[in-house]
């Protein structure tokens, strides 16, 4: 029996097919780089003592993808934050890109800039799956985009490992 497991679901840069660096991941095409999970600024740079100062809002697109290799398709999914981020200076928000699946989502200016193109739902600080975004319906080989924005309170200390998760999930039915 076939059914979607966890590492079947991938988590891809945008900015473009050759695009490794996540600084640049601002939108338009998947890139062939996963976003590494567990490797410290893996998605945004660190905080500079100015940004700290003056406060910050960045934002991310990524890609959602499935790669389950068994015709299977990820149904009903959602994003969600799993956990806010470990310091109190700091938030999460995420957004559904309002690209449907399989289309590439829109390219931003800089990671100051806030993406016009996002689904009617907004973002969503707010954690745990029932207040997650509803991705939709991914057949394999399929993807969706999603905007990440890293809010920096002005005035925040320093910390030193400041992490989040975010997840996916939804249903499938065995073959």
């Amino acid at each position: 029996m076939s059914v979607i497991e966890q590492g079947d679901i991938k988590i891809y840069l945008s900015g473009g097919a050759s695009n490794t660096d996540p600084n640049a991941s601002l939108g338009g095409a998947i890139s062939s780089t996963e976003l590494v999970d567990n490797t410290l600024h893996n998605l945004f740079a660190k905080v500079s003592a100015a940004e700290a100062l003056a406060g910050s809002t960045k934002y991310r697109g990524i890609y959602i993808k499935n790669e389950n290799g068994h015709t299977l398709t990820l149904q009903d999914a959602i994003a969600y934050i799993e956990s806010q981020t470990t310091s109190g200076d700091t938030s999460i928000e995420i957004a559904v890109a309002a690209e449907a699946a399989d289309v590439e989502m829109a390219t931003i200016a800089n990671e100051d800039t806030a993406p016009a193109s996002v689904a009617p739902d907004g973002f969503t600080a707010l954690t745990g799956t029932s207040n997650g975004r509803i991705v939709g319906d991914l057949d394999d080989g399929s993807f969706r985009g999603l905007w990440i924005k890293r809010i920096v309170t002005a005035g925040a200390t320093a910390y030193g490992d400041d992490t989040c998760e975010i997840g996916t999930r939804g249903e499938t039915t065995s073959i």
